[in-house]
């Protein structure tokens, strides 16, 4: 147990000590690190660690060489990942089969499994160091500390990387120096509204109550966004510290994890956290024989979207229905159970460790003039690289989209990236030169929200991306004001009308006069912000909307009732796969021979085809066209 500033210093200490030595290859070890996030463990990478273990015992290689679970490396279209210390080396994409190569080429033998070796697109050389990654080189990782380096379930680990440097300082400080602290810093919420962190706590400080509450909002629901589920599960100790931080800063007592059940793997992993800090003494009475007391508590979410916003949030830990509140009062004078409350993200409280550890000048020196440090996104959709990016505040979007996503595959063209998802809007190629930040990316009409980045090709239509995200929206409405519980709908019918080319001009009056009520009565940001997708969309891409209503007529090709599949009549042989393949028996051959083939071509009848796509998927010519 550490029950003085003395013994933590030591305990802390004797941690670094051993991290270090483990990265440096003082302890004499070589040490398989295997990325142990939801990703990675849907690849199979529990049963890539467990063959490894199996194969060092096989070779008795037990005292020489160990395998550490770690965090996502952020890297996930290259996952699973095995990297080797001290050497750094990284190997990318291994499966189960590769263990024993790993194990008897570069273990043993000491040589670099080539194969496995990332491989640079435009040099075409490959790169066995993380560093030396394009992806990785304009990360700065503030937020994502410790995570695909230390093992989440070793405490040890933890400590050895700076967990609860910052706690020791703040509880040496009073707690108004620590919020002034906080402050300084520059530190907005990462959570989407981009309020400042520093003023949400000093309200709560001013408030007059014994009893204040901390809750960390982890119920991540936009679609493609893991920024949270990441964080949680590569080191959970950082959120419990800024948790802690914050409670100190405050005055309160308690903290509460509100994170969304589907992720099992931050759930448990949080569970031993605490489990573990508690034992330590890090967590519970009088910690580091200081006057401050702190516990910490969780409760799993049932996946509605609408508890990310924070009253409906603290319904759903009160066991009512998760429904907004009418604000004010705000949280920060009356929340959980009626008491002053603050709600950050889990993205903000792992911030807040390294702004005490490190200091605020350092943090703020990150960033631009409004928007202070890093930001983690989600970059997935179109994109060559998909993964998980923490990059200062004032990265342009050409810089996130090409240099470290590594561009548009298949030499297709950018179309839009949707940031703040469903409560969010679209950036055109146009924007591609914009520092992101929250200012810049709500002139240009969207947002950034939690961090989702859904990149958008030219096959994308921007009408039918409108609808997904109405379609959403409908769903996860809770239905407590009717603006939202009706507007939401009748925008999406309206949507639908214009997708299955039954639309009008008025449509698009209605939509926009059906925006702008539903933004302005609203009781929430859920409904306040649901029509953004469409108001950006209509407004770069109007003349996608004007094709489907005029032309009936969908410029990508997506709508299923405003497109059709033809053969190309010169480029098909007459194999009949296509006919073979199709589900609806529409495809027969024609009387018509290309004069370089032997065999009669085929032809699609619209009236019986169910555009399934299998025609083209299956044809090896590229005689199927989407019309």
């Amino acid at each position: 147990m550490i029950n003085s500033f003395e013994e933590f210093e030591k305990k802390s200490k004797a941690c670094v000590d051993c991290v270090t030595k483990k990265f440096s290859g003082e302890d004499g070890k070589r040490h398989l690190l295997v990325c142990g996030g939801t990703g990675c463990l849907s690849s199979n990478s529990q049963e890539i660690i467990n063959r490894l273990q199996a194969l060092i015992d096989e070779n008795n290689l037990g005292d020489k060489v160990t395998v550490n679970k770690v965090g996502c490396f952020g890297f996930c279209s290259q996952g699973p990942f095995v990297k080797v210390l001290p050497e750094d080396t990284l190997y990318r994409m291994v499966s189960v089969d590769d263990t024993k190569e790993i194990i008897e080429k570069d273990i043993i033998g000491g040589e670099v499994v080539e194969r496995l070796l990332y491989v640079d697109p435009t040099t075409k050389q490959k790169v066995s160091k993380q560093d030396d990654i394009t992806f990785y080189k304009k990360q700065v990782r503030i937020a994502l500390h410790g995570c695909g380096t230390i093992n989440p379930e070793a405490i040890e680990e933890t400590l050895g990387v700076g967990s609860f440097k910052g706690l020791q300082k703040a509880l040496q400080m009073d707690r108004q120096e620590v919020i002034n602290e906080i402050l300084a810093s520059g530190l907005r919420g990462r959570g989407g509204g981009g309020f400042p962190t520093g003023r949400k706590w000093q309200f709560a400080y001013a408030q007059q109550n014994d009893d204040k509450y901390v809750v960390c909002n982890g119920d991540e629901g936009d679609p493609g966004a893991f920024m949270d589920r990441s964080i949680l599960e590569g080191n959970p100790i950082a959120v419990i510290e800024g948790m802690m931080i914050a409670g100190y800063a405050i005055g309160a007592k308690n903290g509460y994890f509100y994170v969304r059940a589907e992720y099992p793997v931050a759930v448990e992993r949080l569970k031993i956290a605490i489990k573990q800090a508690e034992e330590l003494g890090l967590i519970g009475d009088n910690i580091m024989g200081t006057d401050f007391s702190f516990r910490v508590h969780l409760r799993l979410g049932a996946g509605a979207f609408v508890c990310g916003e924070e009253t409906a949030l603290l319904n759903s830990i009160e066991g009512q229905r998760g429904m907004p509140r009418p604000r004010p009062p705000f949280p920060a004078v009356k929340g959980l159970w009626g008491k002053p409350t603050i709600i950050n993200n889990v993205e903000t409280l792992a911030t807040v460790p390294y702004i005490l550890r490190e200091g605020a000048a350092k943090f703020n020196g990150l960033g631009t003039e409004k928007s202070k440090g890093t930001k983690v996104f989600a970059l997935g959709g179109k994109v060559n690289n998909v993964g998980l990016v923490e990059v200062p505040m004032g990265t342009t979007l050409r810089e996130l989209i090409y240099d470290i996503g590594g561009g548009i595959p298949n030499g297709k063209e950018f179309k839009a990236i949707q940031t703040g998802g469903p409560s969010g809007g679209c950036l055109t190629k146009d924007d591609l030169d914009t520092p992101i930040d929250y200012d810049n990316l709500i002139a240009k009409g969207s947002m950034m929200g939690s961090g989702g980045a859904i990149v958008m090709d030219e096959d994308n239509c921007m009408v039918d991306v409108a609808k997904f995200y109405m379609e959403f929206i409908c769903d996860e409405s809770c239905g407590k004001c009717s603006p939202c519980r009706i507007g939401t709908k009748r925008m999406l019918e309206i949507l639908t009308r214009i997708t299955d080319g039954k639309g009008t001009m008025q449509d698009l009056e209605d939509l926009e006069e059906l925006a702008q009520a539903v933004k302005a009565n609203s009781l929430c940001g859920l409904g306040q912000t649901a029509a953004n997708p469409i108001v950006s969309t209509m407004a770069k891409f109007k003349d996608e909307y004007i094709a489907h209503i005029v032309d009936k007529k969908c410029p990508a090709h997506v709508c299923k009732n405003l497109m059709q599949y033809v053969i190309d009549q010169e480029k098909c042989i007459g194999c009949g796969l296509c006919a073979r393949n199709c589900p609806a028996n529409c495809i027969t051959r024609t009387d018509y021979i290309a004069p370089k083939h032997k065999l009669a071509s085929m032809i699609i009848d619209p009236t019986k085809c169910v555009k399934c796509g299998m025609c083209q998927s299956g044809c090896k010519f590229g005689a199927i066209l989407k019309k």
